[in-house]
């Protein structure tokens, strides 16, 4: 068994879309970045990565090389996926939380598990997503910016 960690934030900007999980999310603001700024999705990548002791999604996929801009993040979620399973990785679970002050995630969640775990191959009940805020603190607390942290168990199929 293996566990990796993954972590990722990009600042709130005007014009953009919000994706979080694979689901946009109504808001006057969006996340910045290179691709769709997906944090949840990222930080999923960079757990999976780092479980397999792969690296992170910026040696995989980085900022610097155009044909990754504007990237739907669940295509690279894919990519991750074939790249577990290559090296004949199954995932076990899969819990992350969203760090976010507004606008409030509880009613995207459900679509959010649904997507990414068919995205992943994955039972509902092999990923949990949970979300809270920074009571007013901090970069997301407020309203900069949004994080998300992941952590996953992944084992060796055989």
């Amino acid at each position: 068994m293996r566990v990796g960690i993954g972590y990722d934030v990009h600042r709130l900007a005007e014009g953009r879309d919000l994706i979080i999980g694979g689901v946009r999310i109504p808001h006057e603001k969006g996340l910045l970045g290179h691709s769709d700024a997906d944090v949840l999705t990222h930080a999923i990548m960079d757990a999976l990565l780092g479980a397999a002791a792969l690296g992170d999604i910026g040696t995989h996929f980085p900022d610097t090389d155009d044909a990754f801009k504007g990237s739907d993040s669940l295509d690279l979620l894919r990519h991750v996926k074939a790249m577990l399973k290559e090296r004949n990785f199954k995932i076990i679970n899969i819990d992350g939380v969203i760090i976010a002050q507004e606008p409030k995630m509880k009613p995207h969640i459900p679509e959010m598990k649904r997507i990414l775990c068919e995205v992943l191959g994955l039972d509902m009940d092999h990923l949990n997503i949970k979300a809270t805020t920074e009571e007013g603190l901090g970069f997301t607390g407020s309203r900069e910016g949004i994080s998300s942290q992941v952590v996953v168990l992944i084992d060796r199929r055989y």
